[in-house]
C-alpha cells in the first residue's frame, strides 16, 4: 500500500514540476489540494509535508539554472533576504494563530484569479510603450517577497506561485523572475521544513511533516523540475507568461472551488 502511495506520489510531482517550473513555481500549491483530497493528509502537517516536497524538488531545477548562470542576479538575492525572516514567522502563526483553511483558499481565489487574468490579457494586448509600468524598486521586491515568506510558511506553498506572477506583471521578464522565484522557495522552505519539525518536538499534534509522501512526491518534483527548467530557455516569452497567467487562473479558481464546496 506504501508503495503505491509512493509511486503515485511520485507521478503526481513529476507531472506537476514540469509543467510550473519554467515560470518559476515550485508546483507546491497543486500540491496542496491532492495532499487534502486524495492522499488525506491531516491538518497542520499538510504544510510541513508541502514544504518537504519544496526542499527536495527544488535542487532539479535550480541545477539546471546554476548552469546557465541564471542565479547571479540580485534579484535571487532580494526575494531570499525578504521571504527567509517571513517563513520562520508564518510557521510560528501556522501552529499557535491558524486561521480556517477555508479563509486562505478564498484570500488566494481573490488575488490570483483576478491576477492572472490580467497577466493573460496583458501578454495578449501588451500596453504602448509610452504607459509601460517601471520595473519594481529593489525595497518593494524585498517587501513583497517579506510578504509571501509569511504566507509561505502559514500554508507550504513556497512562495513562487504568487510573487511570479506579481513580479512579471510588474514588468520583469520570466527567464529572469523564475530562478529567483524557485531560489527563494528553496530556502524558505528549507527553514520554514526545519522550523516546524522543532516545533513538534516541543508541542503535540499532527505538526511534523509525512516524510515518506513528502519525499515520494518531491523525488518526482526533482526530476520534473530539471526537465521544466531544461525546457524553459526553448519557449519564448509571450508562452510562458501566458503559461504563468494560466497557472494563476486556475489556482485561484481550484482554491476558490475548495472553499465554496
Amino acid at each position: 500500500m506504501e508503495w503505491g502511495l509512493g509511486a503515485a506520489g511520485f507521478l503526481t510531482g513529476t507531472l506537476i514540476a514540469v509543467v510550473t517550473a519554467p515560470v518559476g513555481v515550485s508546483g507546491a500549491v497543486f500540491l496542496l489540494p491532492v495532499q487534502l483530497s486524495v492522499f488525506a493528509v491531516p491538518n497542520p502537517a499538510v504544510t510541513p509535508t508541502n514544504l518537504l516536497y519544496n526542499v527536495v524538488a527544488g535542487p532539479g531545477a535550480l541545477l539546471r539554472h546554476r548552469r546557465s548562470g541564471a542565479l547571479r542576479g540580485p534579484l535571487v538575492r532580494r526575494l531570499v533576504l525578504g521571504t527567509l525572516p517571513g517563513v520562520v514567522v508564518g510557521a510560528v502563526v501556522r501552529v499557535f494563530v491558524l486561521p480556517g483553511p477555508d479563509v486562505f483558499r478564498l484570500l488566494v481565489a481573490a488575488f490570483m484569479l483576478p491576477l492572472g487574468a490580467w497577466l493573460v490579457v496583458r501578454t495578449l494586448r501588451p500596453a504602448p510603450p509610452k504607459i509601460r509600468r517601471r520595473e519594481p524598486t529593489p525595497r518593494t521586491v524585498t517587501g513583497l517577497a517579506l510578504v509571501v515568506g509569511v504566507v509561505g510558511g502559514i500554508y507550504g506553498i513556497g512562495g513562487g506561485s504568487i510573487l511570479g506572477p506579481v513580479l512579471v506583471g510588474l514588468g520583469l521578464p520570466v527567464a529572469q523572475v523564475a530562478p529567483a522565484a524557485l531560489a527563494s522557495t528553496f530556502a524558505t522552505s528549507l527553514v520554514g521544513a526545519g522550523t516546524y519539525a522543532l516545533l513538534s518536538l516541543t508541542h503535540s499534534g499532527n505538526i511534523a511533516p509525512d516524510w515518506f509522501l513528502g519525499l515520494a512526491c518531491g523525488l518526482g518534483g526533482l526530476v520534473g523540475g530539471y526537465v521544466g527548467a531544461r525546457l524553459q530557455p526553448r519557449m519564448p516569452e509571450t508562452f510562458l507568461r501566458l503559461l504563468l497567467g494560466t497557472l494563476a487562473t486556475a489556482l485561484g479558481a481550484l482554491y476558490a472551488f475548495n472553499a465554496l464546496r
